[in-house]
């Protein structure tokens, strides 16, 4: 019989996966929310990358989406809290704590992984998913810097 901590535990995984659903399905809306209301000369350079990047967010909830449903669970159809704010630096430096706790959440969804095979997917995917929101996170510095 294989080790406990060798064997993915599903129904940590599964809640843990639905607490990073509710902020990844908050970054895909909140980067429309930001995208759609810069004005000026912040909607000219930023307004596609944002667009971009909340498409790419939309496209890794269906990931998380059927990660959880593979597992047995239910998804999650509660969204993190959003946030209108006008000026674009505020916006931005909301981004920014957005994707940050996201990050947190696909990292803490790791753990119950174990080590087999459907383990190792679900931790190389959490890990695309992070190098992605971090390389987004690193964009918005910069824009604010």
């Amino acid at each position: 019989m294989p080790d406990p901590e060798e064997t993915l535990d599903e129904r940590e995984a599964v809640a843990r996966l639905n607490e990073a659903l509710a902020l990844q399905y908050r970054s895909a809306l909140q980067y429309s929310i930001v995208a759609a209301t810069l004005r000026g000369i912040e909607a000219q350079a930023l307004g596609p990358q944002l667009t971009e990047f909340g498409d790419e967010e939309l496209s890794d909830a269906r990931r998380l989406i059927e990660k959880i449903v593979s597992f047995g669970g239910e998804p999650t159809p509660e969204v993190a809290e959003l946030r209108f704010h006008p000026a674009p630096t505020a916006a931005i430096a909301w981004l920014i704590e957005c994707e940050q706790a996201a990050v947190d959440a696909l990292q803490a969804a790791i753990e119950p992984s174990g080590r087999e095979g459907r383990s190792e997917a679900l931790e190389h995917l959490l890990e695309h998913l992070i190098l992605r929101k971090q390389h987004q996170v690193d964009f918005l510095n910069r824009a604010i810097s």
